[in-house]
């Protein structure tokens, strides 16, 4: 009985053990939003880019996921293009800005449908996580 409750004790704590590093990972979500068909950054946007490429480089390991995504006017295959080329283009300037490629991945969503206005739909999110 003694042995199965310092199993049982000792398989909690590697639980809560690993549970807490994961709570610890570090995340952060930044949003680059674009014009209608456009995927050139304002400043606005590379200030935001330089800011998940610093949080980046601060946790050195930690991938990097950047999506793409554009607002419903236009066809379907346009859409899935222009939000390939906005993440894409995201992920030039965060390799520009110092992150290794090797820990950036990207994805284009294609079109999504927005809440309030269209411009909530034309953007690119990075995600900076563990998770």
């Amino acid at each position: 009985m003694r042995r199965l409750t310092a199993l049982c004790i000792v398989a909690l704590m590697t639980i809560a053990a690993h549970g807490a590093h994961a709570a610890d990972a570090p995340t952060q979500k930044v949003v680059v939003y674009f014009q209608e068909w456009s995927a050139a950054f304002d400043a606005a946007a590379l200030g935001a880019i330089a800011k998940a490429a610093d949080y980046a480089k601060s946790h050195p390991g930690t991938p990097i996921h950047v999506a793409g995504f554009a607002d419903p006017t236009g066809s379907k295959q346009a859409n899935i293009l222009m939000s390939e080329l906005r993440a894409q283009v995201v992920v030039d300037q965060l390799v520009t800005d110092g992150v290794p490629a090797r820990s950036i991945g990207q994805v284009g969503h294609g079109s999504v449908q927005f809440a309030l206005t269209s411009q909530e739909s034309r953007r690119v999110e990075i995600s900076v996580s563990a998770r």
